[in-house]
């Protein structure tokens, strides 16, 4: 695939997600933060993962998720991402290529192991997410290919990423190669707990930027420091140019694009299985949208069908085809 052809180009974390079931008691005697991702390291990993229910393996990381959910849907896109050369680097490598996405990072051929992020969902859905970044640290600016940026349309940023100072100034490099180009930035702050560890710089990022920023409710309350969702939304106002869409769970998505407001409800599914890669899913929609044609109501529609297809099931990769999901709701792609 030629680098022209891409819609959308992400660079996050290459990650392999080992999800299984876990009770409120569980969490508490681990002293985990339901709801949020973790950081942790290889000790702390490797006892978590023995005291485990029986899980579910398969490739994930954020903007992987995000990426490939466009391919689903039809859409052209690309992954940067480190994986070191062992057995779950090969998983991730193959996953992401058969899921129809772009993927030549080179692994990493020693150092840290491929990053896992040990993910225990509750009854009501929710997820906690103790990761280990393992290879992900590894990512460099090197492994930014100017080719690529110029030639995608939209070059897609996770915030969990703005921790290894290497992948930042890869973050940094793309953003720079993608506005000379002519090229749209956008970012996903990807959790409140990373928001509170990057605030200054991510209020930094959105400002000067950011075209098109991805949010939930937590996450954009805490980058404005406020548990006011309106005062938040007032803030996104002040850059007429840039686009934000933030996600409410059960009531939906708010489209924000200067003096624009679209509120999109919440498609209606069954029973929330899982609610991993949900905002992953949703963005994919929106930018599926974004980049053939669709206005913002329209994208924001086609991302909350992404959502709700993904949390009907464990897992954060679609298990039917986006693009027929999207026509048979829609009545086109």
């Amino acid at each position: 695939m030629a680098a022209s052809d891409f819609d959308v180009i992400g660079i996050g974390n290459a990650i392999v997600d080992v999800l299984a079931k876990s009770d409120e008691a569980f969490l508490a005697e681990h002293k985990l933060a339901k709801g949020a991702m973790t950081l942790i390291d290889a000790p702390t990993a490797g006892k978590l993962y023995a005291a485990m229910a029986p899980a579910i393996e398969c490739s994930g990381g954020s903007v992987a998720n995000t990426m490939a959910g466009i391919a689903s849907l039809g859409g052209r896109g690309a992954f940067v991402g480190k994986v070191c050369a062992d057995q779950l680097g090969s998983v991730f490598n193959h996953d992401i290529k058969a899921a129809g996405v772009a993927f030549a990072t080179a692994p990493a051929k020693g150092g840290p192991p491929t990053a896992r992020c040990l993910i225990f969902v509750t009854p009501d859905g929710q997820r906690t997410m103790q990761t280990y970044l393992g290879a992900c640290i590894e990512l460099k600016p090197d492994d930014v290919r100017m080719e690529q940026i110029q030639g995608a349309r939209i070059t897609y940023l996770e915030g969990y990423l703005w921790d290894p100072p290497e992948a930042k100034e890869a973050f940094r490099k793309a953003v720079k190669i993608a506005h000379a180009a002519g090229r749209k930035v956008a970012l996903s702050l990807s959790d409140p707990f990373c928001v509170d560890r990057h605030r200054a710089e991510f209020l930094e990022l959105v400002e000067k930027d950011v075209d098109i920023l991805f949010a939930n409710e937590a996450e954009i309350s805490s980058l404005y420091q406020t548990e006011n969702f309106d005062t938040a939304v007032q803030r996104l106002r002040q850059k007429k140019d840039r686009i934000a869409a933030l996600t409410r769970s059960e009531k939906g998505a708010v489209i924000v694009s200067g003096d624009q407001t679209h509120a999109v409800h919440a498609e209606k599914v069954a029973q929330v299985i899982d609610t991993t890669g949900a905002g992953d899913l949703f963005a994919a929609g929106f930018l599926f949208g974004l980049t053939h044609g669709h206005n913002l109501a329209s994208a924001g529609r086609i991302g909350v069908i992404c959502a709700a297809e993904i949390i009907s099931h464990f897992g954060a990769r679609p298990e039917v085809s986006l693009k027929d999901l999207v026509k048979s709701r829609m009545g086109h792609a």
